[in-house]
């Protein structure tokens, strides 16, 4: 027989991906039936799958111990090797307790793999850099929110599983404040506004759209100028949903795409302010963030300066604030 009693750092964790990270060679098939036939228990009584375990739990589980944690499997069925090492000296830490990370990403570095990309990214510097303090009680530390690759600025690590779960919550219920700096084309038209248009879900699947349709998402976000030229403005935007890409759709649909973007933006400008002014990436950048802590719920705000290379781009643009 297997006993686990649950830690601070595991409260909150679904009952079925604890058994999958603590027998991850045992088929999930085989863990759902021993959930079925009561050889999970939870303090003694039946186990559910989706059950949240509190702290001081105690998780058994009948069965012999070698055979359910043995790794039979052949080399090729194994996990892969981890990716080359990265220089952790490269990260740039805004702030740092025992709970969080403040980091401030760089443009072009990616937050997590992904179709293509396979190393390299800011989840494998933080664990670099928290070395054998990246894994506490069955949780590695991870970034708590996104940004696109391109997009530079502040973002948020948890350290530990509650900082993870409270971070969910907060940006599920929209209890933080993110504000962003970007350059966009053209003349706006006031000094600010709010775009109120629902975007289309990003990652919806060719089944999910012939099913029932485009699934539209609501999503808000404000803006405000900071600086204005005759062809080009420089924005503060917060945004009160978290689409994917929401900051550059939005803008683009109302005529004025972010300088830099490849994927929504207007060729022939982004190419005028490469040539004129430098511009050789996405201009946008999370400038702060706001929140509550994990611990306490104080509020916390962080900030991340302006890239060098935009400073320089709005020196060139007069658009220096």
């Amino acid at each position: 027989m297997i006993e686990y009693r649950i830690e601070a750092d595991t409260a909150g964790m679904r009952l079925d991906k604890l058994l999958r990270k603590r027998l991850p060679n045992v088929p999930v098939s085989h863990l759902f039936k021993m959930i079925r036939t009561k050889k999970v228990r939870v303090n003694g009584k039946r186990a559910q799958p989706e059950q949240l375990l509190a702290e001081g739990d105690v998780l058994t589980i009948r069965g012999d111990e070698q055979q359910l944690t043995a790794d039979d499997r052949p080399k090729s069925d194994r996990p892969t090797p981890p990716p080359p090492p990265v220089d952790p000296s490269r990260l740039v830490i805004l702030k740092e307790d025992d709970w969080l990370m403040a980091v401030d990403k760089p443009s072009g570095m990616a937050v997590h793999t992904g179709s293509g990309i396979t190393g390299g990214t800011l989840v494998d510097y933080v664990r670099a850099y928290l070395g054998p303090k990246a894994v506490r009680n069955d949780f590695t530390a991870s970034p708590a929110h996104r940004l696109d690759r391109e997009t530079s600025g502040v973002i948020l690590v948890a350290k530990r599983r509650p900082a993870m779960v409270h971070f969910t919550e907060v940006f599920t219920h929209g209890l933080s404040k993110k504000r962003y700096l970007t350059l966009v084309k053209g003349k706006m038209p006031k000094d600010s506004g709010v775009i109120d248009l629902p975007l289309s879900e990003h990652q919806q699947t060719a089944e999910s759209k012939a099913r029932r349709g485009v699934n539209m998402q609501e999503a808000l976000t404000r803006w405000k100028v900071v600086k204005q030229s005759g062809d080009a403005a420089l924005l503060s935007c917060s945004i009160e949903t978290g689409r994917t890409h929401q900051i550059r759709r939005h803008l683009a649909a109302i005529g004025h795409p972010v300088a830099g973007d490849k994927k929504y933006g207007d060729f022939a400008f982004n190419r005028d302010v490469r040539a004129r002014w430098g511009l050789k990436r996405l201009f946008l950048h999370a400038e702060r963030i706001e929140f509550p802590h994990p611990e306490g719920g104080a509020k916390v705000a962080v900030e991340a300066p302006l890239a060098p290379e935009l400073r320089d781009v709005l020196k060139r643009a007069a658009l220096v604030p």
